[in-house]
């Protein structure tokens, strides 16, 4: 009996192998939790890398003493003054409410409550746009092309996150791309399953390199053999 395939060691979960390295992080980035009335400034002090986030972290000071660690806007430099709260002007780096902010306008780093910090377009050199508004709802326009709508009072950040462009210079040795998907929590390199023997992998084994099956699977199928398309609800080409 062959031993487990990948899928079967990533479903487990404990293995250091796939688990994120605690090593090299500062904090999480958030929004501080400040009253939803309250506007409060804030300084830029320093511009800093996370391990495994590919977005710059501001470090920012705000008037109570508060210190958090927000994805930085492109154009943001240290000594730069923000503002967090409902009065805050409009302009790159500061932080909204949804319902002060006009149609049209760039954000990031989207709340999809208020107080949950952040959900989305929080990567680097991604941006939302506010789409529409009404006293119930915004509805805001992701990276993805897809459209969500959001509370009124879930706050977000002008601008475009920073970093934008990281990933287009190729990384040229393996060692660079074993480090960046190792800080990730990733498995690499991986194999693919019809290049393997058939005593590993369902899709292994023949004269040639073919799953030798269906690669469609059942939804209930063992772990050993649920791989391919998982229950999937149209395959091939679409015409």
């Amino acid at each position: 009996m062959g031993k487990r395939i990948l899928a079967q060691r990533k479903g487990r979960g404990k293995s250091p192998q796939f688990r994120v390295p605690s090593k090299g992080k500062i904090a999480p980035a958030k929004y501080p939790n400040f009253p939803i009335n309250e506007t409060h400034k804030g300084i830029v002090e320093d511009l800093v890398h996370e391990r495994g986030r590919m977005a710059p972290l501001a470090r920012i000071r705000f008037d109570d003493g508060t210190i958090a660690y927000l994805p930085a806007v492109e154009g943001l430099k240290v000594n730069d003054v923000i503002y967090i709260g409902p009065d805050a002007p409009l302009k790159p780096g500061c932080i909204l409410p949804l319902k002060r902010i006009p149609e049209g306008t760039v954000i990031s780093n989207v709340e999809k409550n208020f107080g949950d910090g952040g959900e989305f377009a929080r990567a680097a050199g991604t941006s939302a746009i506010l789409f529409a508004q009404s006293e119930e709802k915004v509805i805001v326009r992701l990276p993805s092309g897809a459209n969500v709508s959001l509370n009124p009072n879930a706050r977000a950040t002008i601008g475009t996150i920073a970093g934008g462009g990281r990933m287009e210079k190729p990384f040229l040795k393996a060692g660079a791309k074993l480090k960046y998907m190792k800080a990730k929590g990733k498995k690499y390199p991986i194999v693919r399953g019809v290049a393997m023997a058939a005593v590993y992998h369902p899709f292994g084994g023949g004269r040639h390199q073919h799953p030798g099956k269906p690669t469609s699977t059942s939804r209930h199928a063992p772990p050993g053999r649920k791989v391919g398309h998982i229950a999937p609800k149209k395959t091939g080409r679409g015409r």
